[in-house]
């Protein structure tokens, strides 16, 4: 058993092995003849295929190597614009699999073939949505990074292509496979907090995020392709710093938004069960970094839900004050201890008031969500690279059942930082008419 230190803290390998034998395990337990008839030789291999291969996309490879023997996969092709990555893709599939994958410069390459059963996306997050959107057209399934899409008549595309072709489509907001999460959402739905009034999402960091890659000093415009590149984007000349640190820019991400704010808004809203907000204002600044930046460092968003609670998230890159999740209800609070990817949730009753009693916070239960089989205390903080997700997926490719991160998930997830991201920029209030599927900068009339 892997020991976590004063510091809540823990080996990321140890806990790695001892998630990877649990999802495992519990494919294992879950396994049934419709899942894994086809698993007998080479001819039922699933073939995959890897669009952006950058340093997240180096994660997936990784991840999806790791549990490729239990699902008979294989990564048969490789596909970046950057020469550089795609020769990096090649040589580590190469030792994970035996022998090296066929390489692509462009997506419509990689699509095209016919013996690729399901792609990875992992581009940078304006090329997500038409990605995805291609791929769900060109009849194959997918595993999409979150967020699914920033331009809300893209992620539209997108989801109305997968929903049409009947693909198997995992977001990538991995979360929702961990079973420190799990258990957390099942204890929600119990209704053990009672009626929640007020979700706090709070994930801080101390320093420059997504500034000095050294990848920019290392690409020349001749070894890409820019304008394949910029894609839906108008085009305007090479810029290094952009393609490598495009979470900086307004017009290719919104940053914090796009990649930390979807994974706690996706938590709400699997949570909460209440998928997209009613209204949403947001405001922020770069207090901490001004290094050419135009995204905030420093952000925090409004959130309102149908149901008739308020979520707020907030995020500082210049401080590391301890991060938290709280779910405060009636009945108890649900505490999330640590920053995105915490797997220590606690239960803390509620009862009385600091009012009538200063010393209240000593006289509340509280007790830690545990999982089976794990007796010490899970991490206050944790990677990406856990197998589940992954697991997940691989599992419904071949049940061809629905992944706990489907494309309806995506699209809600990426509504909501749409609208926080339009906010933030426009500066006012904005609304989300359901009917229509549009934002507002009105209620929408009933």
């Amino acid at each position: 058993m892997s020991k976590v230190s004063d510091s809540g803290k823990i080996d990321r390998r140890s806990f790695l092995n001892r998630t990877a034998a649990v999802a495992v395990g519990a494919a294992a337990l879950r396994g049934t003849a419709l899942s894994y008839s086809r698993i007998v030789g080479a001819n039922d291999r699933i073939a995959l295929g890897h669009i952006g291969i950058g340093n997240r996309g180096s994660e997936l490879d990784w991840i999806a190597s790791r549990v490729k023997d239990q699902h008979n996969v294989e990564m048969i092709a490789v596909c970046d614009l950057w020469r550089v990555n795609c020769e990096k893709a090649m040589a580590k599939n190469t030792k994970y699999y035996g022998r090296a994958p066929r390489a692509c410069k462009y997506a419509e390459e990689l699509l095209a073939l016919k013996d690729v059963d399901a792609i990875l996306i992992s581009t940078p997050e304006h090329s997500h949505s038409p990605l995805l959107k291609a791929t769900a057209e060109a009849g194959k399934d997918a595993y999409c990074e979150k967020p699914m899409g920033n331009v809300l008549e893209e992620a539209k595309g997108a989801r109305d292509a997968v929903l049409q072709g009947k693909r198997i489509v995992q977001i990538g907001t991995q979360h929702r496979s961990e079973p420190y999460p799990r258990a957390a959402h099942d204890l929600v739905q119990t209704g053990a907090l009672g009626e929640v009034s007020k979700v706090e999402v709070v994930w801080n960091y101390h320093g420059p995020r997504w500034r000095g890659r050294p990848e920019v000093k290392q690409i020349r415009e001749q070894d890409t392709d820019w304008g394949k590149w910029l894609m839906t984007k108008p085009s305007r000349p090479f810029d290094p710093q952009l393609y490598f640190e495009f979470r900086l820019y307004k017009d290719f991400s919104s940053g914090i938004v796009d990649q930390w704010m979807s994974h706690g808004i996706d938590l709400v809203h699997w949570f909460m069960d209440d998928p997209f907000p009613s209204s949403v204002v947001a405001h922020g600044g770069i207090y901490a970094w001004k290094d050419g930046r135009e995204n905030p460092d420093t952000f925090q968003a409004l959130l309102e839900y149908p149901k008739g609670f308020l979520a707020s998230y907030s995020t500082s890159f210049g401080n590391d004050a301890p991060s938290f999740t709280r779910y405060m209800g009636k009945k108890a609070t649900l505490i999330n201890l640590g920053g995105e990817g915490s797997p220590r949730y606690k239960l803390v009753e509620e009862g009385g008031n600091h009012e009538d009693n200063p010393e209240i916070d000593k006289q509340r239960r509280e007790k830690y969500i545990q999982v089976p089989g794990e007796k010490s205390l899970p991490p206050m903080g944790m990677g990406d690279l856990t197998l589940e997700h992954m697991t997940n997926w691989f599992e419904c490719l071949r049940s061809r059942q629905q992944p706990h991160s489907t494309v309806r998930e995506g699209f809600a997830q990426s509504v909501a930082c749409i609208m926080a991201a339009q906010s933030y920029w426009v500066g006012k209030k904005l609304h989300w008419n359901p009917k229509t599927e549009s934002i507002l900068d009105q209620p929408p009339k009933a």
